[in-house]
């Protein structure tokens, strides 16, 4: 976290968290959702407006975690924005290591991550369990995964989507959970 974000939290620790204007795909672009998109239909369906500055990205990559419901957020300043999720909290970036047959794994924010369990749900997407939580392989880096999986680095378990959010307890929608 942030210094900056750490010091408002000390000066304003009871702002109201926000709910539903940001969200994150499965590529790992990040939306803005205002009023206006939020009422014309449910995230992934209605994402809103991608956000291209680099700077904010990056600001939200290093201030993104959980709480202990398992809820996503981006801690902005003193008040905690809940991230609506398409498939996981990760979205990993997969590289062939050129001095092994390891696969480097990375995530969206740019945290390596150590990749153990893989799992293909109903619709073919591949997730990694990692050392820092569940995420989806980016669509990008499939002909990275697909070798891995050839190489028996990966075997893939299959695994409905509803099951991986549960056995690994994150929370797609904190705006759903919060009104019910």
């Amino acid at each position: 976290m942030d210094a900056i974000v750490a010091a408002a939290l000390k000066k304003w620790p009871n702002v109201p968290a926000c709910y539903a204007w940001l969200a994150l795909d499965a590529r790992g672009d990040w939306y803005m959702r205002d009023d206006r998109i939020q009422h014309a239909g449910p995230f992934p369906r209605v994402k809103g407006s991608r956000i291209d500055h680099e700077k904010l990205r990056e600001f939200i990559s290093r201030n993104y975690a959980s709480d202990e419901s398992g809820a996503w957020f981006f801690q902005n300043g003193p008040q905690r924005v809940y991230v609506e999720l398409e498939a996981a909290p990760w979205i990993w970036r997969l590289q062939p290591d050129p001095s092994s047959s390891a696969v480097v794994v990375t995530s969206h924010t740019g945290l390596p991550a150590r990749a153990g369990d893989a799992f293909l749900d109903e619709s073919g997407r591949l997730f990694l369990a990692s050392d820092i939580g569940l995420g989806i392989v980016h669509t990008l880096d499939m002909g990275v995964a697909g070798d891995a999986v050839e190489r028996g680095s990966w075997q893939p378990q299959s695994l409905a989507f509803a099951a991986l959010i549960a056995r690994f307890g994150y929370c797609l929608s904190p705006a759903a959970k919060a009104k019910g």
